[in-house]
């Protein structure tokens, strides 16, 4: 729509019937200046733009939404789910929404902003050790979901409402946006962005990469997983992971940190921690692409969230072996 008085202004051309038909359709940005191989530039999908802050919007959207239709979520009935952060804030937005009590299961050892967000949208917190991490909450949870089937238990690691936002989503709008895509980096948690989004990329073009991101084996990178340490998240099972994965990147905490800080310093990003080690394990990717043989590649990561959830941890501004150190003690993602 064109404003008659100023031509060169162009207004807005939608009004949105819900905040939640905000979720999806996120900018995309090119951070290219970054990238070792100025034959292989690299794009952000830019997640934090989502109204509840995070890429995890689209799965809650979508486990309770597909919960409805199936009738296994009614009126009024409570909602129970473990989470670190992202999920719990997206999934208590929604239900303060839609007037679902939802109890959220958290470490002690998230960041502050994060218990604050829960607090905002209504959310009964039940914190559980910080020693024992996210994998503590989550079995905490799944203990407390058997002793109260009358609640809804949406266990994001296991439900294919998960994924399908990704395949249904998410991958079609990175298709959309950036068609020369040869590259997909994303995290490896409960692995429904890599699941959902690698599925529809290999059915439109089985020669994009499909790249996970990784902690060392013995280390924590928040958020993140190395299936090699046992767990495989059911998600990942169900939707055959070893199959669409074409490799993984191994990234450690102080890279995560130092990749999240270029980001903000030299692109004006100021995203979470976790995609610093998306945009590390890109550039670990962009860093080994022959360009002579195989030509220009692109190469796109995801920035599950922003960084304002962590101005606390000191992650940003601290002196880097600190921040490092807090790594260890604070879930990050």
């Amino acid at each position: 729509m064109t404003n008659t008085l100023n031509p060169n202004f162009t207004m807005p051309g939608l009004v949105n019937d819900s905040v939640l038909d905000m979720i999806g359709n996120t900018p995309m940005v090119d951070v290219s200046v970054l990238s070792p191989n100025p034959d292989v530039r690299i794009i952000g999908k830019m997640e934090m733009q989502n109204p509840f802050g995070s890429v995890k919007d689209r799965i809650a959207k979508s486990m309770i939404e597909t919960a409805e239709k199936e009738g296994r979520l009614l009126p009024g009935q409570t909602i129970l789910e473990p989470s670190s952060g992202n999920t719990g804030i997206a999934l208590a937005a929604i239900a303060s929404i839609k007037g679902y009590p939802i109890k959220i299961m958290m470490p002690t050892s998230v960041s502050i902003e994060r218990r604050q967000m829960l607090e905002v949208f209504g959310a009964e917190l039940i914190l559980t050790p910080g020693e024992e991490g996210s994998n503590g909450a989550v079995a905490r949870a799944i203990e407390l979901a058997a002793r109260h089937p009358e609640w809804y238990f949406p266990y994001q690691y296991a439900n294919d409402a998960n994924p399908r936002a990704h395949y249904e989503g998410t991958g079609p709008e990175i298709l959309r946006d950036v068609p020369e895509m040869t590259h997909f980096v994303a995290g490896l948690g409960t692995s429904g962005t890599l699941m959902g989004c690698g599925r529809y990329f290999k059915e439109q073009n089985p020669d994009i990469q499909i790249v996970a991101v990784e902690p060392p084996l013995g280390e924590r990178v928040e958020g993140l997983r190395n299936i090699g340490e046992g767990y495989i998240p059911p998600v990942f099972e169900n939707w055959n992971g070893f199959d669409i994965l074409d490799r993984k990147r191994v990234v450690r905490p102080r890279e995560s940190i130092e990749w999240t800080r270029r980001l903000v310093k030299e692109c004006g990003v100021f995203a979470g921690i976790s995609a610093g080690a998306a945009l590390a394990g890109a550039v670990k990717v962009a860093s080994q692409i022959d360009t002579a043989v195989d030509g220009p590649a692109t190469i796109v990561f995801i920035v599950c969230d922003g960084g304002w959830k962590y101005l606390s941890t000191g992650a940003y501004t601290d002196d880097l072996d600190v921040a490092e150190a807090n790594a260890e003690q604070i879930i990050y993602f």
